[in-house]
């Protein structure tokens, strides 16, 4: 299932949403090559978090294949800032338009309920506890984290907890079969965050390095439902409210 659009307006105009999308481009055009090979391996290994690197967990000099030709050289620096350049960095094209497309969708949402300040602080929160989900779930891992995926995931966490009931239009692919459906973004959230945490399962049991963190999806979903409660403005949330149907909504 991807979503492609909600029924739920926003008032403030998402000038963070809009800048952290920019950033993404802009960091994914001359920082990484667009993707070129030489450049898109030297962003991945300097500025993508290896977990471990950053505990130390693995001797410096151990080298990681991260395609035919290109390697990456764990070093004795722990890079602790690539805890927040890895979620700025992304594996490819179509890793760079999901996650940028999922931030659009429900990201002016949540920025609305909080206000401009607060939801930077907020998405950057949200990507360290998925970072730190992802860390403690493969301690030993040689594998470069990237993505905004897991900041966006808290974004996503929030947005189930404030508009559970708002119709999110979805495209579903069965197959060869392509259809759309608007459903409450419970359904399609708790979907999402179900398929995440089995993902997660199986890869644990089958010992599966590398490919998606779903950990880190994980641990930032939880962090965002749990951050909301400290970040939501309910004085944006109440001149929102009537008439909306959304139900209820946590504490600022």
């Amino acid at each position: 299932m991807f979503p492609y659009k909600d029924e739920n307006p926003a008032e403030l105009a998402p000038v963070i949403t809009v800048a952290i999308i920019a950033l993404n481009v802009v960091t994914w055009l001359f920082v990484q090559g667009a993707g070129g090979g030489e450049a898109l391996a030297r962003s991945v290994c300097q500025l993508g978090l290896i977990p471990a690197e950053v505990l130390r967990s693995a001797p410096a000099g151990t080298s990681v294949p991260l395609g035919p030709d290109l390697r990456c050289v764990l070093t004795a620096d722990p890079h602790w800032w690539t805890v927040l350049t890895s979620m700025f960095m992304h594996g490819g094209w179509f890793h760079l338009l999901g996650n940028m497309w999922f931030l659009w969708v429900f990201g002016n949402n949540i920025e609305d309920s909080m206000g401009h300040a607060r939801f930077v602080v907020f998405y950057l929160l949200c990507g360290v506890a998925a970072a730190a989900a992802q860390v403690l779930a493969g301690p030993n891992s040689v594998v470069p984290m990237v993505g905004a995926s897991g900041a966006i995931s808290g974004v996503m966490g929030a947005y189930v907890l404030l508009y559970p009931r708002v119709r999110v239009h979805t495209l579903v692919t069965l197959g060869f079969f392509v259809t759309t459906v608007a459903l409450p973004a419970y359904v399609m959230l708790g979907y999402w965050f179900l398929l995440q945490l089995l993902m997660g399962a199986v890869g644990s049991l089958s010992r599966v390095e590398g490919g998606v963190a779903v950990w880190a999806h994980v641990g930032g979903f939880v962090a965002g439902m749990l951050a909301i409660h400290l970040f939501a403005n309910r004085e944006y949330l109440d001149r929102r409210r009537e008439g909306r149907g959304w139900g209820g909504y946590p504490s600022a």
